[in-house]
């Protein structure tokens, strides 16, 4: 099976929302909702650099329909207002991908209090789903579809104590791979109580395998390091498939009417490096439904966004 953009169903009438639309992945994400049809809210922080994606959007996808909404994923506030706002203006969601993220970035805070890689990646997404649920299971057939990666096997374990990394030593790749988990075990335990409560609403994850975004470059940016950007140069030309190629799996999770809640979606080569988009296996311990639980009663706890 080589699924590509052209094998997308039409989903004209259908709202879409994509976080990160602006850059990489959410824009080529946006490009292929739009291109078939859907009007894309592109939630974006930086609205110089939303403007500007729409601007490419409107040349890839001529016919598609596009919308910037301001999203803060690094406060909980942001999120409240965006919810709110779309809620208002919209009279239903049909998919919610959950695309932006950051990427082993020095030790930071969000605006509140969250170590900034679990605190964007998790529970950003973790409060914004929450608080547009009620969209979601109004609408038939909706789908949340939430962007991991293969960095989930880079660590450990979660560590529920500490999960700020305020007591131990911060490394940036293990804070990168918990949120990573974190986006899985939120996706298993988001689809179990779904069906639990009987609501048709299609709960999954994607991950796009190797590929050349600007992602990235953010770390090595910050710590203004030249080695750790020509690593990355180096690492993208060799063996990271192009962003238009990494959005398939999304796009596949988003529209594919094969996909179950639940499902892992990546590319179908080596490692899951590259290739077109399959249903992929995960590491054991995020189909664990204990860990699954406790991670949910702690995300409650410190978002104040109750669920089902």
């Amino acid at each position: 099976m080589k699924w590509t953009t052209a094998d997308m169903p039409s989903l004209k009438g259908k709202i879409a929302i994509v976080t990160g639309a602006n850059s990489g992945l959410g824009l080529y994400t946006t490009i292929g909702l739009a291109g078939a049809g859907a009007t894309v809210v592109m939630a974006c922080r930086d609205p110089a650099k939303a403007a500007k994606a729409v601007e490419e959007v409107k040349r890839k996808a001529p016919r598609g329909k596009v919308e910037t909404m301001a999203l803060d994923l690094a406060s909980l506030e942001s999120v409240a207002r965006f919810a709110a706002a779309f809620s208002a203006q919209y009279p239903h969601l049909d998919i919610l991908c959950n695309n932006a993220g950051v990427m082993a970035v020095p030790y930071a805070k969000t605006k509140d209090g969250f170590e900034m890689q679990v605190g964007t990646n998790h529970f950003g997404h973790f409060a914004l789903t929450g608080q547009l649920l009620d969209k979601l299971k109004g609408t038939p057939g909706s789908r949340v579809v939430t962007v991991a990666s293969m960095a989930h096997k880079w660590t450990k374990a979660m560590d529920l104590e500490d999960p700020f990394f305020e007591h131990k030593p911060y490394k940036r790749w293990d804070a990168y791979g918990k949120s990573k988990l974190a986006n899985l075990l939120f996706t298993f335990e988001l689809d179990r109580r779904l069906k639990k409560a009987g609501a048709k609403v299609i709960a999954t994850a994607a991950h796009p395998g190797y590929s050349a975004t600007n992602l990235g470059y953010v770390g090595p940016a910050l710590d203004k390091s030249a080695i750790g950007k020509l690593a990355m140069n180096i690492g993208n030309a060799l063996f990271a498939q192009p962003a238009e190629m990494g959005a398939l799996p999304s796009l596949y999770a988003a529209a594919s009417p094969d996909v179950a809640g639940g499902d892992y979606i990546g590319p179908d080569g080596l490692q899951q490096m590259r290739g077109y988009p399959t249903k992929v296996g995960c590491r054991k311990l995020a189909r664990d439904p204990d860990l699954q639980g406790r991670w949910w009663a702690l995300s409650e706890k410190l978002t104040g966004v109750k669920y089902l």
